[in-house]
């Protein structure tokens, strides 16, 4: 790798004690994996060149928040030419939508689409209405098949996401195989649909096929422009809530811990991806300010990134998931309840992989500050 290599990009980071943003020329060397700042409007250096082992290459596009010792930073653009040649060219998003009848199997369908390389931006899980079905396969209009496909696809919830990497839609529809199940079984055995599809309509899986496709079909699911898209499936009932921490997220551990979840006899009633500001996060881990020693690195690490909330459903919900969580300390996890989440996935007593409720009487009131709160 060629030592003198470096990337830069224009940063920008809230400044919450002069409540302002603040701009800074991020220069990322690939070589060693140091990093490098400069305030923008004062042209002075505000980080000399030191290695910094949490950013990485993949990290690097527009629009992303980086974690920078602790500062959160949204890259808004390329700061010079080569940086835009040779990174800006062929970063795609597109839509990947898990359809009714493989819901079930979302941890083993985002572990796939983690293993190919691609970053998952958002994500949610809804249920459509008749009416946002119809604008979803409007394309399929005068097919025959059209009132079954209505039908299928609003008979359960589904789960869109938004995934990113080079040639994102090209490579996700190979990922996908072919739209009739069957025929994927013969042509692309180790694909999606082959794997977890029946039939034509019931393929587990869709994937735009242009990039005009991809933006209208992304507008859909997560619209731009302030209005809500299809709403949540949180039910707040019997529920507690499990939050799988941004450090967690970035590793790909995702689909792993959803596959864990779901084996131990939970069952997910609601998912959603919140990139969560510090604001939100002080204001959500208000019973631990005073009383858990950790707590300035707990906020910061549920910030660094982007975080999944998930409503758990069982009868008697805190207790019984609290314990498949396991201790906060992953150490202690493992020599006292080696099965645990923690214990599998935890790193440190920071980075433990999920948090879980602690109080029975608290399930429905985190469940509602991610379902009800954040997602308007």
């Amino acid at each position: 790798m060629n030592q003198s290599e470096r990337f830069v990009f224009i940063a920008e980071w809230f400044d919450p004690n002069a409540s302002l943003f603040r701009r800074y020329e991020l220069l990322f060397y690939p070589g060693d994996g140091s990093v490098e700042m400069h305030d923008v409007k004062n042209h002075r250096t505000f980080l000399k060149r030191t290695k910094y082992d949490d950013l990485h290459l993949e990290d690097l596009f527009i629009g992303n928040k980086i974690n920078v010792f602790s500062r959160q930073l949204v890259l808004i653009d390329y700061g010079d030419q080569y940086t835009a040649r040779q990174l800006g060219s062929r970063k795609e998003k597109t839509l990947a939508l898990i359809k009714p009848d493989a819901v079930a199997k979302a941890g083993e369908i985002i572990e796939i689409i983690n293993k190919a390389g691609f970053t998952i931006t958002k994500l949610k899980m809804m249920m459509l209405s008749r009416k946002e079905a119809r604008d979803f396969h409007a394309d399929h209009q005068s097919r025959p098949f059209f009132n079954e496909l209505i039908q299928f696809i609003t008979s359960g919830p589904i789960i869109a996401m938004e995934i990113l990497r080079d040639d994102a839609i090209c490579e996700w529809k190979r990922l996908l195989g072919p739209a009739n199940s069957g025929m994927a079984c013969t042509e692309a055995p180790g694909s999606i649909r082959a794997l977890f599809g029946t039939d034509g309509i019931r393929n587990a899986a869709h994937g735009p096929d242009s990039f005009a496709c991809a933006a209208r079909e992304m507008e859909l699911f997560f619209p731009s422009s302030g209005v809500c898209g299809p709403t949540n499936t949180a039910k707040f009932t019997n529920c507690t809530c499990c939050i799988i921490k941004p450090h967690a997220v970035s590793k790909g551990l995702l689909g792993k811990i959803l596959m864990a979840i779901r084996d131990a006899g939970f069952e997910i009633s609601a998912m959603q991806m919140f990139n969560m500001d510090r604001v939100n996060v002080e204001e959500f881990y208000e019973v631990y300010k005073g009383v858990v020693s950790e707590y300035k690195e707990m906020v910061t690490e549920m910030y660094s990134g982007p975080c999944v909330a998930l409503e758990i459903q069982q009868t008697n919900p805190t207790k019984t998931f609290r314990e498949f969580c396991g201790p906060a300390d992953p150490e202690i996890a493992r020599h006292l309840r080696p099965e645990t989440l923690r214990a599998v996935f935890g790193k440190t007593k920071i980075q433990n992989a999920v948090h879980c409720t602690d109080l029975p009487e608290d399930g429905l009131l985190e469940v509602q500050y991610f379902f009800k709160i954040l997602d308007n």
